[in-house]
């Protein structure tokens, strides 16, 4: 990318710029759209590019919906437990990962991001056989054990970059000072890495959030979280419902991106996110 005078973008920059805010603007924020607009339209028939009556009714139907308390309930339970199981788990992993040296640390390394790297259902499917014989089908532990292996790359990865970007020097420093190797990270290592932290937790908590197959596939019938309820909106209401329980499933996305916005925009997870 071409600069000009002053540091300026030149001509080619500003295209990119440019080709990339429609790319979002089309990919990314005119779905988003059509849903709201979908969600409040009483009448909507082509070819016209507005709703012709507006509505609230589906949003009624919505919540008339047989099960939608209790599968709110279920998912503001079950995501709470899985991101602080996932803490409890992966940060001193991650701690591992970044400040040791050890056989099999690499091999660690993408057995992690091998758990996203491909596609799940297949792994759930295998999951499902082993629940089987654990009774752990139908079963809440099942549930919780399912979501937790998809915030196992965000709650490792991302806080052992955070962790591998402190200067040993700064521990050591608190050491020399008298400081034990507890009140070392509680006082130095923790908060210099609590941002990033910070990140890793609500990632892996809208990813707990939003885990739909591996619940369905194992908490089926009687565990519906509400990713789980959505399937059955799809498939037997109108498109109008379907749109008003996305927007009601995306609310806690958008409120707990907004709280890391900042985090995210200045670059704290690149920060390090090397881990040699």
């Amino acid at each position: 990318m071409t600069a000009g005078a002053g540091g300026r973008p030149g001509a080619a920059g500003r295209f990119a710029s440019a080709v990339f805010g429609i790319a979002v603007l089309v990919f990314v924020l005119a779905p988003l759209l059509w849903l709201a607009l979908r969600a409040f339209a009483g009448s909507w028939t082509y070819p016209h590019l507005l709703p012709s009556q507006w509505s609230l009714r589906w949003w009624s139907q919505v919540w008339d919906t047989p099960g939608l308390t209790s599968s709110i309930r279920l998912s503001l339970i079950i995501t709470p437990i899985v991101t602080v199981l996932a803490m409890i788990v992966c940060l001193p992993a991650a701690y591992a990962i970044a400040r040791y040296r050890f056989p099999g640390r690499q091999l660690v390394l993408m057995t992690i991001f091998a758990t996203n790297a491909f596609p799940r259902f297949g792994l759930f499917i295998t999951m499902a056989s082993l629940f089987y014989s654990l009774n752990l089908m139908d079963r809440m532990a099942g549930v919780v054990i399912v979501q937790l292996i998809g915030t196992i790359v965000f709650m490792t990865w991302i806080p052992a970059a955070a962790f591998a970007a402190i200067p040993p020097s700064l521990e050591e420093a608190a050491r020399d000072a008298g400081a034990g190797a507890l009140r070392t990270f509680f006082t130095v290592t923790l908060p210099l890495a609590a941002p990033s932290i910070l990140v890793a937790v609500i990632l892996s908590f809208l990813a707990a959030f939003d885990e739909a197959q591996g619940t369905f596939l194992v908490g089926s019938p009687d565990i519906v979280t509400m990713p789980v309820q959505m399937y059955s909106l799809i498939g037997n209401y109108p498109d109008q419902v379907a749109a008003v329980f996305s927007i009601m499933l995306s609310i806690p996305s958008v409120l707990l991106l907004s709280l890391v916005r900042r985090r995210v925009l200045g670059g704290t997870i690149a920060q390090g996110f090397t881990i040699r």
